[in-house]
């Protein structure tokens, strides 16, 4: 990338020439600095915790290099421009850094940053600036839904979309995950009256898809976003070696009323255990795991159950290192639910007097049969 030629007021030395005041000129102009960037490799800028930032908070931002940087510039791009400039400080890795805190930070502003690195000794030549930055400011209008058709727990090579709809007329979307910078955008192209979405295209699913997500709404005239989605947790299967087991007691088939409990074990150490009904949208019941004998299992317990409750279940275990990384599924095991329990009594009673009818009249039918040959015999 070549040079450039970039004018800044008021930072480091201001470079040009003060004309002196003669009849029929005015007074000099403030002094315009012009800066060099680009002969140098960028730098790298991020948040510290996360891009979005709520209303009227202050957000921390960190410029970075293995260059040997004296100084780094944080500039805000856009109608209302700001700079800010910090000596850099040395990390035990080698990197040189300044960390910059911002705020407070309202939605009327779009607030998108850029840092550059130099050395004291050439104040006017600068790094390339670093990727742009944008921070996201929530606010207040109705939140989306986020939602996946493959369901809140993935296999590795699925494809996953994430679609992000509301039935407010926004005209762009964005999706943010939990720890991470980018932020990802799409723009509704034709957003219809009371209803759009956007679906995000994840790609082939890895362990780097596994993660908190959420989105947002906006307007393109407009630098203020949505209230957030509900989270939604990305569960990837298959990163830990492990199978756990589950079963399931007291049977696997159980009368509508009654209360059931699944057992997920594993001879793995694992802290956490999930528990999917496959087909279901809602997100895996979730427990800590509790250690008996060497094995570390999780009691689901459920009652009383309904026919809802019938179906394929699996289990899964993770680590609370990584929750969102899951080992191998368990192998499925379907849970049967007939009918009421009190239906079930009501036919074993209908049963028992059934039966008891069906003796006395046999019994009648031989008292009547011993009378008539008791009869007979008299007569003759």
């Amino acid at each position: 990338m070549p040079p450039s030629l970039t004018p800044l007021l008021c930072l480091g030395l201001s470079v040009g020439l003060r004309m002196p005041v003669q009849a029929g000129w005015s007074e000099h102009s403030d002094p315009l600095e012009l800066v060099v960037t680009g002969s140098i490799r960028k730098p790298s800028l991020s948040a510290l915790s996360s891009p979005v930032v709520t209303s009227g908070g202050t957000i921390t931002l960190q410029c970075g290099s293995r260059q040997k940087f004296d100084r780094f510039i944080l500039t805000k791009e856009g109608e209302n421009r700001l700079s800010w400039t910090l000596d850099s400080q040395r990390e035990p890795g080698g990197q040189v850094q300044a960390v910059f805190s911002v705020g407070p930070v309202t939605p009327s502003d779009r607030w998108t940053f850029r840092c550059y690195g130099y050395n004291r000794k050439r104040p006017q030549v600068w790094s390339q600036p670093s990727d742009r930055l944008e921070l996201l400011v929530p606010g207040v209008s109705g939140k989306p839904s986020l939602l996946t058709q493959q369901g809140p727990i993935v296999g590795s090579g699925q494809s996953l979309t994430l679609q992000c709809h509301s039935d407010i007329g926004y005209d762009r979307f964005t999706l943010s995950k939990e720890g991470e910078q980018d932020l990802p955008q799409i723009t509704v192209l034709q957003p219809q009256a009371g209803l759009s979405q956007a679906e995000f295209h994840l790609g082939i699913v890895s362990s780097t898809h596994g993660g908190q997500y959420r989105c947002y709404g906006g307007h393109r005239l407009s630098s203020e976003w949505s209230a957030p989605s509900d989270p939604l947790d990305i569960l990837v299967a298959g990163w830990l070696p492990d199978r756990p087991s589950l079963s399931v007691q007291p049977g696997l088939s159980v009368a509508s009323g009654e209360k059931v409990t699944l057992l997920c074990q594993s001879w793995s150490p694992r802290d956490i255990f999930f528990l999917s009904k496959e087909g279901a949208a809602d997100p895996p019941l979730t427990l800590r795991s509790q250690s008996q004998a060497q094995q570390h299992q999780a009691e689901f317990s459920m009652g009383p159950v309904t026919s809802a409750h019938g179906g394929n279940y699996r289990c899964y275990s993770a680590n609370p290192s990584n929750p969102y990384l899951l080992s191998q599924p368990s192998d499925p095991m379907e849970l049967l639910v007939s009918g009421s329990q009190t239906t079930v009594v009501n036919l074993i009673r209908m049963g028992v007097a059934g039966l008891v009818l069906v003796v006395l009249g046999v019994l009648l039918l031989q008292a009547q049969d011993s009378q008539r040959r008791t009869q007979a015999a008299a007569r003759t």
